[in-house]
């Protein structure tokens, strides 16, 4: 087994003990393209050195669970050979690249190799092919991809949950230990050829989704992308899987996630948003996920053919031949294919009984119409496999005995490896292709139907000149339940379930007139023919380029433990304040202006009681009572609780309601911004109605503006009322003069000209004016209101407005991507860099000594 040695602490990831597993006496090299140093050593783990970087063509790494390789030992000589799968996805999506472009594969073969074997074939498949081969100890294997994989993952990602023993296998967290492990091995691989700075690494399918984690923990930069070729489930079934969220985030350590289809992303980020707290966002075509600084690209791009590979199979000899044989076989009838794997999703047993139902319904077409069934071999043997197989065969048999008759028999079911251009002459002369599953992936025969229908020359002219003067014509009757099924709009599209249905569409099918099937032909086949594997491949490499294009211009540094870790990236110049940096500058300035946020920032959002505690009074009130400070807090609550809640401090300004209502001191009357207020008539009601239709929500009435909440409501149906409810309300105050925010849980409508940065802007411009321009300006808050307080303050400082540039601290609450230069961690932070400026203040606190005990308690 071959393990490389960085990161050997990962196996301590899962809870439990984890097979040893030996390592090989020498470690693969690093691939070189030209010439160059290569450190033989991994370094530190601190993120911000990824290695050392070398000059090399451009360098993709494919990370799947099975190489592109068949692998055969000769019995005589018991010599290994092998050779490229030209079937192989992973070989084909080569063409979407450059020619220049150098392929490294990263996986596992199809059989097993003697340990005593192992580091010889694999120096031999790097050489030959490009591929280095992950040896997986046999019993890790099997639990991971018999275990794991097959009988918990595949099942929960097609909607089968394992509520009896009889339906599935219950979570095994011995599997999910064998997960873990395959997947650090994965990475390790992936460890010893990367160079992280150049190359991309593109990671397919379920069986890797947490090897990001492990990828990103070791290079905090890495350009990584992950495909996943099955169906995503809705967060309904996927919430009942007991490692959730390390699979979640597993997932969003890559840059860009690949999807088939809008509804397997959709219920990602369903997922995504329930059980993480995560919100996406699209701009401009991308949608994207904040995560940690990070923007997490999702990409939804269905999968296609080689047509090179389908349209040289189309003109073998062999495939002439069959092509011939199968028009003598059905001559006079019409033939119906259908292609599947033998397991419980593809939906074979309902085809049977919907083809039963139509020979039931249409006696005329009894002796006329043939459905062939190729069954591809099941990938597992279980239990479940078992049953579909003897479903289907007795299917297959009551519909032969009933309408079968000497030389004629409706249902053929080919249950052998067939061979690719008998597929293919089979997918060539059949009129209609039925693909029924319950619940799949892409499911690529469609597709291939439609490019052997289409033919070639060659074929025409085996055929005969008939064959060359008729329109090119194919029909399709395809699950609504399939990842190709959007993309084939002229496809008939049915609900597996609907056996009668079912039924009605293969009669359609196959009644049509040429001319329509022609039409629907042409029209598939364009889209088949542009938006092939190359298209696929170029165009998810385009996207991954796109999403870690800014990995340089950010600082990063991983935080979190075991399968939580992740990575937070900020601004170069973002950092933590430090208290003794902001307390030396305030120390030597004479004219200070303070501005801080409430909830989140000297209140936490958690706090059940809203009011400040008197210790946080008695900090505010020392630092407004220092004749050299003008303190503002700058909140959205409402005047009447702020200044109950903040009587005490009669120096404090109170800048309430985003600024709508201004208070100089306690001793001052509130100034009020001049707004048209009628649009609160039309805003009410609307928000009323949403509020009646949306269990958990509130309205909360300010003087000047309005605010739906949405904190209790259920994640998934919450956000989506808030959406709804600012499209309407955008709608209905176009010619208002009104604006429309979303906030956390929160939807508010105030006048237009209201906002935290118009606060600051005010308040400096009038201390400017008084002659008193300040050297110091301090501004504290943690949420979106607050960004525009930060932007505000850099463009007023920068401005011609103040004699000389002050000091400026613009700093948000919790490290995440922010206007402001620096952070604090959370309130007690703030309050404790607070409680430094209220010492450091003229004149000292009033009774220190008891103030000096308050804090000390308080921290």
């Amino acid at each position: 087994m071959m393990v490389s040695r960085s990161g050997s602490s990962f196996l301590d990831f899962t809870s439990g003990e984890l097979p040893r597993i030996p390592q090989t006496p020498r470690a693969l090299p690093r691939l070189m393209s030209v010439p160059g140093i290569i450190s033989d050593s991994y370094g530190g783990n601190d993120g911000d050195s990824d290695g050392t970087s070398s000059v090399c063509r451009e360098r993709k790494i494919i990370v799947a669970n099975m190489l592109p390789l068949h692998a055969r030992r000769d019995s005589e000589t018991a010599k290994w050979s092998f050779n490229f799968d030209e079937d192989s996805l992973l070989l084909q999506l080569k063409d979407g690249f450059s020619p220049d472009t150098e392929v490294i594969y990263v996986g596992s073969l199809k059989v097993e190799v003697e340990a005593s074997e192992q580091e010889e074939v694999a120096q031999r498949l790097l050489d030959e092919f490009k591929c280095l081969p992950t040896f997986l100890p046999l019993d890790i294997q099997k639990r991971f991809y018999h275990g794991f994989c097959k009988q918990q993952l595949w099942p929960l990602f097609h909607y089968m949950l394992p509520i009896c023993p009889d339906h599935g296998d219950r979570f095994d967290r011995q599997l999910w230990q064998a997960y873990v492990c395959a997947n650090k091995l994965f990475a390790d691989k992936v460890m010893e050829v990367v160079n992280p700075d150049d190359d991309f690494i593109w990671v397919h399918d379920y069986h890797l989704m947490i090897l990001p984690t492990f990828l990103r923990k070791r290079y905090h930069r890495v350009k990584l992308g992950f495909f996943l070729h099955s169906p995503f489930p809705s967060s309904e079934i996927y919430r009942t899987l007991p490692v959730r969220d390390e699979i979640l985030k597993g997932l969003l350590n890559s840059d860009l996630i690949g999807f088939h289809t809008f509804d397997y992303a959709r219920h990602f980020l369903s997922c995504c948003s329930r059980m993480l707290g995560l919100d996406y966002e699209s701009k401009r075509g991308h949608i994207g996920l904040e995560y940690f600084g990070r923007t997490v690209y999702i990409k939804i791009l269905p999968v296609g053919v080689h047509m090179g590979r389908l349209e040289s199979v189309l003109n073998l000899p062999s495939t002439f031949e069959k092509v011939k044989e199968i028009q003598d076989q059905f001559h006079g009838k019409k033939l119906i294919i259908g292609v599947d794997d033998m397991d419980i999703f593809k939906g074979i047993s309902l085809k049977l009984l919907a083809f039963e139902q139509l020979l039931q319904q249409h006696p005329s077409l009894h002796g006329k119409v043939v459905l062939v069934q190729i069954v591809n071999p099941a990938r597992s043997s279980g239990k479940d496999v078992q049953e579909a197989k003897k479903e289907t065969y007795s299917t297959a048999r009551r519909i032969n005995e009933a309408y079968g008759y000497p030389g004629y028999e409706p249902v053929i079911v080919i249950d052998r490896p067939v061979a690719r251009f008998e597929k293919t002459a089979y997918y060539a002369m059949a009129e209609c292709c039925i693909v029924n599953a319950v619940r799949d992936g892409m499911n690529l025969v469609p597709y291939k139907y439609i490019v052997c229908r289409q033919g070639s020359p060659s074929m025409d002219e085996a055929l005969g000149s008939a064959k060359m003067e008729s329109p090119r014509t194919s029909m399709l009757v395809v699950s609504e339940f399939i990842g190709c099924s959007p993309s084939l709009s002229g496809a008939i599209r049915v609900n597996p379930w609907d056996i009668e249905a079912v039924a009605e569409a293969l009669n359609t099918a196959i009644s049509m007139s040429e001319s329509e099937k022609q039409l629907r032909h042409e029209k598939h086949y364009r889209y088949v023919s542009s938006h092939d594997v190359a298209y696929w491949a170029r165009s998810f490499l385009q996207d991954l380029e796109r999403a870690s294009k800014d990995h340089y211009n950010k600082r990063s540094w991983g935080i979190g433990l075991g399968l939580g870790f992740r990575v937070i990236s900020l601004s170069p110049s973002f950092r933590k304040l430090s208290n003794e940096h902001i307390v030396s500058s305030y120390k030597r300035t004479n004219r200070r202006a303070i501005f801080l946020d409430y909830d989140g920032t000297i209140v936490p959002h958690s706090s059940i009681i809203e009011a400040p505690s008197p210790d946080v009074i008695a900090l505010l009130d020392a630092l407004s009572s220092d004749p050299k400070n003008t303190v503002f807090i700058v909140s959205g609550r409402g005047r009447t609780s702020l200044g109950e809640w903040l009587s005490p401090c009669n120096n404090l300004g109170i800048a309430a309601e985003h600024g709508y209502f201004l208070r100089w001191n306690k001793s001052s009357d509130w100034e009020s911004l001049v707004a048209n207020l009628d649009w609160k008539e039309i805003v009410g009601p609307i928000m009323k109605l949403y509020t009646e239709a949306t269990d958990g929500s509130s309205i909360e009435t300010k003087e000047s503006a309005l605010v739906w909440h949405h904190q209790e409501a259920g994640p998934d149906f919450g956000s989506c009322q808030a959406k709804e409810l600012l499209d309407h309300l955008e709608n209905v105050l176009a010619n208002e003069p009104a604006v429309v925010k979303r906030g956390q849980h929160i939807v508010e409508v105030k006048p237009q000209g209201v906002t935290k940065g118009l606060v600051a802007e005010k308040i400096l411009s009038m201390l400017v004016n008084q002659g008193k321009p300040p050297e110091f300006v301090m501004c504290i808050g943690d949420d979106r209101s607050d960004e525009d307080m930060f932007e505000s303050i850099l463009t007023i400082v920068s401005g011609p407005s103040l004699p000389s540039a002050p000091e400026i601290f613009a700093c948000t609450v919790g490290q995440k991507p922010s206007k402001a230069k620096y952070y604090l961690d959370d309130t007690v932070d703030v309050l404790r860099l607070v409680k430094g400026l209220a010492t450091a203040s003229t004149p000292k606190p009033r009774n220190t000594a008891e103030f000096q005990v308050a804090f000390d308690n308080f921290f």
